[in-house]
């Protein structure tokens, strides 16, 4: 009763301009009732969006039944608001209207999954929960002693970080597809069912053509690609320094000339490489700019490594989080028994003072930059707390992740690192002009950029297929594994079949989390380290950059994070950058010394660059096929 006493005082004004029998009602084009209702809405959101929150919260640090059932009902109770207001919206004429409240309405006319009715919104958000606890529970245990059973989160991520032994990173990598990704292909099926009848009620014609109006840009697809065109030649040149030296580990396994098993890149699907540095590092005898053992001997903790990165904020006069965070905050995997879901997310309550991070911290540089990472969220959500609701969001989908990707540029740089204030590298390493040490960072920051670009674009491209029914379910595997080898030019360490379901087994398919943000942000966070480091008066190589303490920088990015999403994202990145579009320029100038290495090093050691594309051409929209024609052409 209470969740229906809120949507009936929403919008008093016009609900009782309208008699209930007419089905051509006359738009309203009253700007003071549009205003009244906007209050109204705005009032009403944050009380709902609090409580679907919290009960995601709940879940999320508490798996169970009893949770999973409360988070339900709370999403039934926001998702009727959202559907009753985005009709509502829909009464208006805004044609005269001023942009703030055009684009106000706009955003509560896009309901999104609400706009199902609410017997299949409470199926839709039941699968997401399923497949989510078992990705979060499945566990995969030893064939040599069973009752020694393993999770993804710690113990499946620290086989594939740490693990040499091909036999080892191969049963890892099988069991958790099988154990998680063939139990979640049914429920896969009907989620892509749901979600495309939400689309289609939203005017589209499938899901991934929804999420792509996020970005209010004509030919996403194709700018898509050619910036994947644009970091090729210097992705090819890392693939195949790594091929070349895997090779040498596991023989045969590697083809010298071909494709990547996926289950040597270091994490469980091959998507950032950062954990194989060591393997791969180009400068054995150069000082460490991996500071894992320092963290670990100088008895760092996860509180102490979200304290470094509020302090980093800070020092740019940027905002602190508050006491609620320190409070309510998840930053270390319970040790009560508690299911819980491990992967790192920044949560934005709803309620303006309430942000908080839940993650499984360890200690060790990968997480710290992390910390970094899912801080820089929380400083997005602390810096358009005051804007209405609906323009609390990043200003399209990639720009969030692109803040947080931003802060671990610095944080990551020997400057930063041997500054007193952090204290992980000798104090002497910043200063070095050290060739050595430049191409170990830069090589050690590709793996977790470079690398992972192609992963994130064919991840993206296999959903949108998925969506549009290009390719039947009986083959979406194969489209998987044929967007894979061209792409991005690894494979299955053992043979794979329909049977299996990879897709199934990746957190960001389960949550209905759209992937081409990671792509994107990859790019553009490079056009706001350029854009931070200007402002900063930084000479001399742009990956050298560290604006710690920078205020100036502080102020560029605070203007920028202000604007939420309540302007099109060109007037965000401009306010950062000076440019209105994306451009792979400054990503490509970040690594330039790199690539320069890479080649000298590659025609050394006689690798062959590229590897041979293959696959099948499955049927779907011209856009599309064109694209991956073109991607074929780079990839041989």
């Amino acid at each position: 009763m209470w969740s229906f006493v809120l949507l009936l005082v929403i919008f008093p004004a016009v609900s009782t301009a309208h008699g209930g029998g007419d089905h051509h009602q006359e738009l309203i084009t009253d700007l003071n009732q549009a205003r009244e209702f906007l209050a109204s809405y705005n009032e009403s959101l944050s009380v709902l969006e609090y409580e679907a929150t919290l009960a995601g919260w709940e879940f999320s640090t508490n798996i169970s039944d009893h949770n999973e059932q409360k988070e339900v009902e709370a999403n039934l109770v926001y998702a009727a608001f959202i559907n009753e207001a985005g009709q509502n919206a829909s009464r208006f004429d805004d044609t005269t209207f001023p942009d703030d409240v055009r684009r106000r309405l706009s955003k509560i006319r896009d309901i999104g999954t609400a706009a199902l009715d609410s017997a299949k919104v409470e199926e839709l958000n039941e699968l997401i929960n399923s497949m989510t606890d078992n990705y979060s529970t499945g566990t995969v245990c030893r064939p040599e002693n069973a009752s020694v059973c393993l999770q993804l989160e710690p113990g499946l991520t620290r086989v594939m970080a740490n693990s040499r032994d091909w036999n080892e990173l191969v049963w890892a990598w099988e069991g958790f597809r099988d154990r998680v990704g063939v139990p979640n292909k049914p429920l896969y099926a009907r989620y892509i069912e749901l979600s495309n009848e939400a689309a289609r009620l939203n005017g589209y014609p499938d899901t991934g053509a929804y999420w792509r109006s996020y970005y209010e840009v004509e030919d996403l697809v194709g700018q898509a690609y050619k910036l994947y065109n644009d970091i090729l030649p210097l992705y090819k040149q890392l693939h195949a320094y790594v091929r070349g030296i895997m090779h040498k580990t596991h023989g045969d396994k590697v083809d010298i000339k071909g494709r990547i098993p996926s289950n040597l890149l270091g994490d469980m699907w091959g998507r950032f490489w950062g954990n194989i540095y060591k393997q791969v590092l180009p400068y054995p005898d150069t000082p460490d700019i991996d500071v894992t053992d320092t963290m670990v001997a100088k008895g760092f903790t996860p509180l102490r490594m979200f304290q470094l990165a509020d302090d980093f904020f800070a020092s740019c006069g940027l905002k602190r989080v508050n006491q609620k965070f320190w409070n309510y905050s998840m930053l270390e995997k319970p040790s009560d028994g508690r299911e819980v879901v491990c992967h790192p997310s920044a949560w934005d309550m709803g309620n303006e003072q309430d942000v908080r991070i839940k993650m499984c911290t360890e200690v060790n540089m990968e997480y710290f930059q992390i910390v970094h990472h899912e801080m820089g969220h929380i400083q997005y959500y602390l810096q358009y707390a005051d804007l209405p609701t609906s323009f609390r969001d990043g200003a399209n989908r990639a720009f969030h992740e692109a803040v947080g990707e931003v802060i671990t540029l610095s944080v990551a740089t020997p400057t930063h690192l041997s500054h007193p204030d952090v204290g992980l590298l000798n104090d002497t390493m910043g200063e070095v002009d050290s060739q050595e040490t430049d191409i170990n960072f830069l090589l050690k920051t590709s793996l977790n950029t470079i690398g992972t670009l192609p992963f994130s674009l064919a991840l993206e491209q296999w959903r949108w297929d998925a969506f549009a029914g290009t390719v039947e379910q009986g083959k979406w595997n194969e489209r998987w594994w044929q967007l894979k080898h061209d792409l991005v030019g690894v494979k299955a360490p053992v043979d794979r079949t329909e049977e299996d379901f990879e897709p199934g087994a990746m957190f960001h398919i389960l949550v209905d989390y759209s992937f081409l943000r990671y792509f994107i942000r990859t790019i553009i966070q490079f056009q706001f380290h350029k854009g931070l480091c200007d402002a900063a008066g930084h000479t001399g190589p742009l990956h050298r950059c560290d604006i710690y303490k920078s205020t100036a920088a502080g102020d560029k990015l605070a203007h920028m994070l202000k604007l939420g999403s309540s302007k099109p994202w060109p007037d965000a990145m401009e306010a950062i950058t000076g440019q209105r579009s994306m451009s792979a320029d400054a990503i490509n100038d970040y690594f330039a010394p790199l690539m320069t290495w890479l080649e000298e090093t590659n025609r050394k050691n006689g690798e062959t660059i590229g590897w041979d594309s293959g696959g099948v051409v499955y049927s779907m929209s011209l856009t599309l096929l064109l694209a991956c024609m073109l991607v074929a052409t780079y990839a041989v």
